[in-house]
């Protein structure tokens, strides 16, 4: 099944997809474990995986992942709202080598919880650039608050673990000469999907718990954060667009 990233969304792009309308009243009770297998995106040999643990709206996360650029932020994200599903590398459409932000937008989804190691959680953190992993390995663990939404996207098999940047052409920097579809003055290696997975329910049980608001990776070696900048606007317009794109093909099948 395809399963995977955009880089955050704010109410304008959230608004751009159906989300699930489900309250926390709505899910199971108890504890329920889910894990995500990370797959590569953009030729960046990321692997690793994500575990979640949800008890009502109580999150405890846990990611593992290796094959990332070091000294760069990453920012990582749970997409909910659309197919719960990542795009692949025949999702390229335009040719121009890589999966984009938006060629990855119809398949994950909207921003449902920004995967700080500190502070905010919400899609309003998604471009918080310093509070994010910047090690080309990462060992993150962290207990916060979801919204019913989130919990009922895990529930309903429809969220997805993304994270971004990648160093595809080996230079050890965000460069090259294919710019971002979300910032033009950006390279296109500073917001494109590294690594997707899709969660399902785990088999193992529930995950181990972490302290309440604590966050595992660096924060140190931000010398990409210029790079990272980009504004919410354009990341708006961006998932706005994908959404748009995914319902013309929608009628188009059912015509």
């Amino acid at each position: 099944m395809r399963k995977a990233l955009a880089l955050p969304t704010v109410a304008l792009a959230a608004a751009a997809f159906p989300l699930l309308t489900m309250t926390g009243a709505s899910a199971h009770e108890g504890a329920h474990s889910y894990q995500a297998d990370l797959g590569a995106l953009n030729e960046s040999g990321v692997s690793g995986t994500g575990m979640v643990t949800i008890d009502g709206t109580t999150a405890t996360v846990m990611i593992n992942a290796s094959g990332l650029l070091a000294g760069a932020p990453h920012a990582q994200h749970f997409h909910i709202g659309a197919q719960g599903a990542c795009p692949t590398e025949a999702d390229d459409t335009n040719g121009d080598g890589f999966v984009s932000v938006s060629e990855g937008v119809p398949y994950y989804g909207a921003i449902g919880s920004s995967l700080t190691t500190t502070g905010d959680t919400s899609p309003d953190s998604g471009l918080a650039i310093d509070r994010f992993p910047t090690d080309g390995t990462i060992a993150y663990e962290r207990t916060f608050e979801v919204t019913p939404d989130v919990a009922a996207s895990f529930e309903a098999g429809t969220a997805v673990l993304v994270l971004h940047g990648v160093d595809k052409d080996g230079s050890g920097t965000y460069d090259g000469d294919v710019m971002s579809d979300l910032d033009p003055s950006l390279p296109m290696e500073a917001t494109a999907p590294a690594a997707c997975g899709s969660f399902d329910a785990a088999q193992m049980g529930t995950a181990p718990t972490g302290g309440a608001e604590t966050g595992g990776g660096s924060t140190a070696g931000m010398e990409q954060q210029v790079a990272m900048g980009v504004g919410a606007a354009a990341l708006v317009g961006a998932a706005a667009a994908g959404a748009v794109a995914y319902r013309r093909r929608q009628a188009t099948d059912q015509a």
